[in-house]
């Protein structure tokens, strides 16, 4: 019983090492690769992300008041009762 737990640890271990290095090895590739000058943080990222949400907040408002503005433009252009149909009264007949 003690191997099976001994060896699932170093496997998670081993895994988590693997992963690191990984990790350290993108790192380095961009650094090569874009500069260290040029090289995204999570900062910056997170940044980004709040720049794209409020430029589709934006949008969305611009939307709303755009459809907003035509259903008011063609209400009042809009008949009251369609062609050739009397509107309904209060009896019936």
């Amino acid at each position: 019983m003690a191997t099976d737990v001994t060896q699932q640890m170093n496997f998670f271990a081993v895994s988590r090492a693997l992963v690191s290095v990984a990790a350290e090895v993108a790192t380095g590739v961009q650094r090569a690769v874009v500069g260290p000058a040029n090289v995204r943080t999570a900062r910056e990222n997170a940044w980004d992300a709040i720049q794209a949400d409020r430029a589709r907040a934006l949008a969305r408002a611009e939307t709303a008041r755009a459809v907003a503005a035509m259903i008011a433009g063609n209400a009042a252009a809009r008949p009251r009762h369609a062609v050739g149909v009397k509107p309904l009264t209060g009896s019936r007949r």
